[in-house]
């Protein structure tokens, strides 16, 4: 794979815009860079934009005004040569389940004028990658839902594309298989190649990805690193696994709020300024022993749902950190 220029962005996408006939603007100037190498998660709620925005970069929808570039290509000039760049990897499970996976890759290489005895080896390659090379030639019918969103990913990946956008690729499959389609995504991430993530699953954004952008009614609302994002919060919130049965009558801490979520877990919210031996004092001196404490891990789902809760109003300017 040709490496990054990295002066030049991944994405570049400026004062987009889209209007459909029946009147909705889904997209009100969005604007947003993504850096060559990075791994971005697009966050938003259903109707947001997330899908049209990704339509227009992959010239699925026809934008109403605006720019995009992949990897410095405007999709206007040269539409070819941008799309060479890019994969896709949609929602939707779309392809032909009476063929083989073999089949699948080389055939969508050849939609791209890549030598079939090029595709063959790249094939090989890329099914290995997504752990199917077992399953090759098998009817992709047959293969487990898991089976299938990886061989998604293995076909985007046949024309070696240096931006990867993936819509929702783990939706419907249980957490064992997310974890490992995880893995395969930082794999491809850390050799060079740009992803562009959209999920509902917000602790896979939080698990995979650098930076982010959440879109709400057309606008980027807020956008920036996920350590800066995730720092903006001034709540913290612990669980706490105790020894024994939690008293009836919980301790009452200042500024801080306590929920039993069974007999032996307690959920604690407290300020980021909040100085932990205060917790454990309180504790203490209600005949608490904790065993093991850890970080709740909902904190983007918390910072996401501040954003989109913000009133929108027509020309308000985004948060960027």
């Amino acid at each position: 794979m040709t490496a990054f220029d990295p002066s030049v962005p991944a994405l570049s996408v400026q004062g987009l815009q889209k209007t459909y006939d029946n009147g909705v603007e889904a997209l009100k100037g969005v604007s947003l860079e993504v850096a060559p190498g990075d791994f971005y998660a697009l966050l938003g709620p259903n109707g947001a934009g997330k899908s049209t925005l990704i339509g227009i970069v992959s010239s699925l929808v026809n934008k109403t005004a605006g720019t995009v570039q992949v990897c410095g290509i405007d999709i206007d000039a040269d539409r070819s040569a941008a799309m060479r760049q890019l994969g896709l990897v949609p929602q939707e499970i779309n392809f032909n389940m009476f063929e083989k996976p073999i089949d699948i890759c080389v055939n969508y290489a050849g939609f791209y004028g890549i030598p079939r005895e090029v595709a063959l080896t790249r094939a090989e390659a890329v099914l290995r990658d997504a752990q199917l090379w077992e399953k090759a030639n098998v009817m992709s019918r047959t293969l487990s839902g898991g089976m299938k969103r990886r061989l998604m990913i293995a076909r985007a990946m046949m024309t070696e594309p240096r931006l990867l956008i993936l819509d929702e690729p783990t939706a419907g499959v249980d957490i064992e298989i997310r974890r490992g389609m995880w893995q395969t995504l930082k794999k491809i991430n850390a050799e060079g190649t740009t992803i562009i993530l959209t999920t509902h699953y917000l602790e896979e954004a939080e698990a995979l990805c650098r930076n982010l952008a959440i879109i709400d009614h057309g606008r980027i609302v807020a956008e920036g690193s996920m350590k800066s994002m995730l720092a903006r919060l001034d709540v913290e919130g612990f669980l706490f696994d105790v020894e024994g049965e939690l008293p009836a009558q919980l301790p009452e801490i200042e500024g801080a709020t306590l929920i039993a979520l069974d007999g032996h877990t307690l959920d604690v919210d407290m300020p980021r300024a909040m100085d932990l031996n205060r917790v454990f004092d309180a504790f203490d001196a209600s005949g608490i022993r904790v065993r093991s404490m850890r970080t709740k891990s909902n904190r983007l789902e918390e910072l996401f749902v501040r954003m989109i809760s913000a009133p929108q109003e027509a020309g308000h300017a985004e948060v960027r950190v």
